[in-house]
């Protein structure tokens, strides 16, 4: 695990200053290093000024969408006589997304004070943090530090004398990737399946328990504290004008040292391999994801895009959840299309005609050029299916799912006709590939 951030060519940590002291998730270490600090003066300001301040410093949500934080905190209306609610979204499924899980394991408390800041701001008195249900290391260390946190009288009745009452609940869920969309992950914590719900309205207005609702991924409410102790101009002293700040970014795949890299926001993904260790001996960089697999592919021309939300979007992908998985010339793109293309035909809640059907024969035509039996207009067809899936499903899971193949055929395009053409020989054979004429 790296901690490390870039702000203004100085390597200084921010979000993971506290990742590898000992003891680093007890509350003890915490309250030592800065811990519950940004809480108190939270609590010298108004709600409102709260909300301002953390618009003033530019914050973007860290989920993927990157919507500005104080604007969402903001639509939250005030003074309708109902409750309000924040959701931690912890479910973090998306492949090569590994950011959430090490900071509740590392430094649970910064996501603690993080809850108790943002509740105050939006006038909330219960908050749920929804985790994934397989890192159960994960729901312990969080509940471990909820505990600790009830016992200190930073959570419960009269927060700190200050008149403030909170209540936060761990929830884990079954591990249903779609739980990570926002709506989804509501109807689970209220007891029903996770499918996504028509928009709008939104959760601002009809979330949990149809009560206006604020819901941040982990790491945007863990950064709060920060923002409230070193001020809206110290955090946008990093990262870019737009996209400002510090952020986890996951390095994984062809790497000497994959892990965990804070990093100004606007890093390249030459300044993250070389962070990495560089290139795995004996491979070179073909194609890569900068925010898990459900961004475009690029490849090895774009070494210098800026990973910021401008940056990915104007070279054709997205940022997601700085999920970067890197790969070589010694892999494929079109198994690697095939294989996330199979991972969300096994998420799709089945809501929606388009990407419940759409991944199903995408997968099967994949599968079908992958074992050498693939004719001429399955191309065409991939890319008239993720046409028909795109922009019409019921939530982003479908967009996603159409962005490895999309993307693949955009940049290796000839790799899919080589397996159509015999010229390169079949990746499926005897019973995997038998498989394919069945379809």
């Amino acid at each position: 695990m790296s901690a490390i951030s870039v702000a203004q060519d100085v390597l200084t940590p921010v979000l993971t200053k506290r990742w590898l002291t000992s003891d680093a998730w007890t509350i003890d270490t915490y309250e030592l290093l800065d811990g519950y600090r940004g809480l108190r003066k939270a609590f010298t300001a108004t709600p409102d000024e709260l909300i301002q301040l953390v618009k003033d410093s530019g914050l973007r949500g860290r989920g993927g969408a990157g919507f500005p934080t104080g604007l969402k905190w903001s639509f939250i209306p005030q003074g309708d006589g109902k409750p309000h609610y924040l959701v931690v979204n912890a479910d973090e499924g998306e492949p090569g997304t590994c950011k959430d899980v090490p900071l509740m394991m590392a430094d649970p408390h910064s996501l603690i004070e993080g809850i108790i800041i943002t509740c105050y701001a939006i006038r909330s008195n219960f908050a749920a943090i929804y985790i994934r249900g397989e890192v159960v290391h994960a729901i312990r260390r969080v509940q471990n530090a909820v505990r600790e946190a009830y016992a200190k009288g930073y959570l419960g009745k009269n927060i700190l004398g200050k008149g403030f009452d909170l209540d936060v609940v761990v929830h884990a869920g079954a591990g249903a990737y779609i739980c990570g969309e926002e709506t989804a992950l509501l109807d689970s914590l209220e007891g029903y399946r996770g499918q996504p719900r028509l928009k709008p309205p939104f959760p601002a207005t009809n979330g949990l328990y149809s009560s206006p609702t604020v819901v941040n991924n982990v790491e945007t409410i863990a950064s709060v504290p920060f923002i409230v102790l070193g001020g809206a101009d110290w955090w946008k002293s990093m990262g870019t004008e737009k996209s400002p700040g510090p952020k986890i970014y996951s390095i994984s795949g062809r790497v000497n040292r994959p892990g965990q890299y804070e990093c100004g926001l606007g890093t390249t993904l030459r300044q993250l391999i070389e962070l990495a260790g560089g290139m795995k001996e004996g491979h070179q960089l073909k194609f890569w994801t900068p925010g898990g697999s459900s961004t475009p592919m690029l490849t090895a021309e774009h070494l210098d895009v800026p990973l910021d939300f401008e940056g990915a979007a104007a070279a054709g992908s997205m940022l997601g959840t700085t999920a970067v998985m890197v790969f070589s010339d010694q892999d494929d793109p079109v198994y690697a299309a095939y294989r996330f293309t199979e991972f969300y035909a096994h998420e799709s809640c089945g809501k929606c005609t388009p990407c419940r059907e759409g991944t199903y024969w995408m997968v099967r035509t994949l599968h079908r050029i992958l074992a050498g039996q693939g004719v001429d207009k399955d191309v065409d067809t991939l890319l008239d299916t993720s046409d028909n899936i795109f922009g019409r499903s019921f939530c982003a899971l479908g967009d996603g799912a159409v962005s490895p193949i999309i993307s693949s055929i955009k940049y290796f395009e000839q790799d899919y006709r080589d397996y159509i053409s015999g010229v390169k020989a079949p990746f499926f054979t005897g019973a995997a590939a038998e498989l394919a004429g069945a379809h």
